[in-house]
């Protein structure tokens, strides 16, 4: 899988960053909706450490965009923007959130406990079973394990799904172990947060009610040390908003005003800095 695909016309002033880590693809849907009426990027990242991937992002962002990008990022993707933004804060005019994970350590506990609960006996076997495979490390074949791990855990992350066919995601065991020991320093050292205060775009966070991973993990932490940040919060919806039968139409109507008030180059009329706004 190449690290790169494009959506819609030029220019491409859009970027969705997939979670994971090493879980590729899984955006799709999100850029084709919205390459209806402008230009999107799919980066998909390869690289098997935290630093290695903001140096892929940068390259493709610039080589093929060459001005700011409005980035949204889901899920682990939304930690890598949120760095890359620190970062290369003249490369990101807008940041939005998509079932981030939380800033603290403390709002972390307990979510792996909350999916399992979610589960059935025959599923929560599975995961376990699973989860042995991928521990050891002389086990065959993880790729397989850590793609089916991934979707039992989806099962989990779910509030009221819709039917759909599943994206090509390509499922990549030795991109998450290592970046994601990198990344989970960064949040266990309050660096993460930290870097946040270097941040010059404004951030909008999209949440799900259902999701295991906290509202109050992203939204308590940002606001104390962001000065432009809006946080909505999406009633009966899980991790991914666009799978969600109850709550589908209405992240996408705030995906597309985000997306039209960067382009018009102004603040939501209702925006609050710091502020939650329920729907």
């Amino acid at each position: 899988m190449k690290n790169l695909r494009r959506y819609g016309k030029a220019p491409f002033r859009v970027a969705v960053v997939h979670g994971g880590p090493g879980a590729a693809g899984e955006m799709a849907p999100v850029a084709r909706e919205l390459a209806v009426d402008r230009g999107v990027l799919e980066p998909l990242q390869t690289a098997a450490t935290l630093e290695g991937q903001l140096a892929e992002l940068n390259t493709v962002l610039t080589e093929n965009s060459g001005q700011p990008v409005t980035l949204i990022g889901f899920s682990w993707g939304a930690w890598l923007s949120f760095i890359f933004a620190a970062r290369y804060p003249t490369k990101v005019n807008k940041l939005i959130l998509i079932g981030s994970g939380s800033y603290e350590e403390k709002f972390a506990e307990g979510i792996q406990q909350t999916r399992l609960n979610r589960l059935n006996a025959a599923d929560r076997a599975e995961i376990e079973a699973l989860f042995a495979v991928l521990t050891n490390p002389v086990a065959n074949d993880k790729n397989r394990a850590f793609a089916r791990f991934g979707r039992l855990l989806s099962i989990a992350d779910a509030y009221d799904p819709i039917r759909y066919e599943e994206e090509a995601i390509d499922y990549r065991v030795e991109i998450f172990e290592p970046v994601w020991q990198d990344a989970a320093e960064l949040r266990r050292s309050s660096m993460l947060l930290e870097l946040g205060k270097q941040l010059r775009c404004p951030v909008t966070a999209i949440h799900g009610d259902y999701d295991p991973h906290l509202a109050e993990g992203v939204q308590q932490p940002l606001a104390e040390i962001l000065q432009s940040f809006r946080f909505i919060l999406l009633d009966n919806c899980g991790h991914k908003p666009w799978i969600e039968r109850q709550a589908r139409d209405r992240f996408y109507a705030i995906l597309r005003e985000e997306l039209r008030n960067v382009v018009e180059g102004d603040l939501p009329p209702n925006f609050h800095p710091a502020g939650q706004l329920p729907c």
